[in-house]
């Protein structure tokens, strides 16, 4: 069954702030193999300009993924989380993340479209820091497989 487009252009309220670890940034740097001392060295960040460790740009991605959990979670939307996959993600920056950073997400979904029986939905997080500054910019594509025929 295909997603209500009248969900189009709906906002969801903001996250609870998530507050930006020196050692979050340090664990994500490593698991993606990310070497560059300015994510792991506050004294190499602070020769370039930071006032401490920078995450490495996909770090937002776990913050804004589980805000999208609001419009994925909305049972109104009926979205069948089973048949699910990642199909796309991009970022636009203001500015780096950094460590001390307390960041908030607002989710509003953008696009809603069926293909071939399978249904894309398309959803923007916006990132904002304690002072209500914008840090970042998300989209996330959702691909929602179709039902198999019997």
């Amino acid at each position: 069954m295909a997603l209500d487009q009248s969900f189009v252009g709906r906002t969801y309220p903001p996250t609870a702030p998530y507050e930006v670890g020196r050692e979050k940034i340090r664990e994500f740097a490593e698991a993606v193999g990310e070497t560059n001392p300015v994510y792991t060295d506050p004294e190499a960040a602070k020769a370039l300009g930071h006032s401490d460790v920078i995450a490495p740009p996909t770090f937002v991605f776990s913050i804004t993924f589980r805000a999208a959990g609001q419009v994925i979670q909305d049972p109104q939307l009926g979205l069948d989380y089973s048949r699910v996959v990642h199909g796309d993600q991009k970022f636009a920056y203001a500015r780096p993340v950094r460590a001390g950073d307390r960041l908030t997400v607002t989710s509003t979904i953008e696009g809603i479209k069926s293909l071939a029986g399978n249904d894309i939905l398309d959803i923007r997080g916006e990132v904002h820091d304690e002072a209500g500054e914008h840090v970042v910019t998300a989209w996330t594509k959702l691909v929602a497989r179709a039902a198999e025929e019997a």
